[in-house]
């Protein structure tokens, strides 16, 4: 089953929010000292930035759709997935950056798939038990392009920052999966009174995505 990130309107999620103290590498400011999947940026442009992604865990969960209501319930499920598990002894934060919403689409750009998708830290003790709604996968380094917008974020603008940057990649000779995109958001969407960092991904060709199996 594959994943696709996009970052969708995530507004009316209220996240559950700690603190937890970035270690290990230098984190960028976005991250909010929250832990964050590590990066170095390979190409820096006027139109994207590239990066490359040390291998990572994250916990998913397939949605019926990114309608705003599907999203409260993929988001309710991650986070009485990370609640169960702490009560197991197996710590899971509930709030890591960036939070990602998952998004594959047909030749016509309707959605075939969508996941909601969180950070695992480096450290975390994994879970060994099996949940129907809930996958733990382990990503390995992928190359990914990004794209940067702030505001409030939504569906309409990730979407269309999605075609800009698959445009720009295209005028950059580079390949890239071409039909999905990865949103990522840093911040609580109903927090009107902060600037937002908003991010695109879309990976290269030979990278790997977000992937239930």
């Amino acid at each position: 089953m594959e994943h696709r990130v996009f970052m969708l309107p995530f507004a009316a999620l209220v996240l559950v929010t700690f603190s937890v103290q970035v270690k290990g590498w230098d984190a960028p400011e976005f991250c909010h000292e929250f832990d964050c999947p590590e990066f170095t940026v390979v190409q820096n442009s006027p139109e994207f930035e590239e990066r490359l992604y040390v291998g990572s865990y994250w916990i998913s969960t397939e949605l019926t759709s990114s309608k705003k209501s599907d999203l409260m319930d993929g988001y309710y499920k991650l986070k009485d997935y990370c609640e169960g598990q702490k009560e197991a002894g197996h710590e899971i934060p509930i709030t890591t950056w960036p939070a990602l919403v998952n998004i594959t689409e047909a030749e016509d750009g309707s959605e075939t798939s969508v996941f909601m998708s969180w950070f695992v830290p480096p450290g975390t003790s994994l879970p060994t038990d099996t949940d129907p709604d809930v996958t733990l996968e382990f990503i390995p380094p992928a190359t990914v392009y990004v794209s940067v917008f702030g505001g409030t974020p939504s569906h309409d603008r990730g979407r269309d920052t999605a075609n800009e940057l698959r445009e720009a990649l295209v005028r950059a000779g580079k390949s890239f999966e071409p039909h999905r995109y990865i949103g990522a958001g840093y911040e609580n969407p109903m927090n009107v009174f902060i600037s937002h960092h908003n991010e695109i991904w879309i990976y290269a060709s030979s990278g790997q995505q977000p992937s239930s199996s």
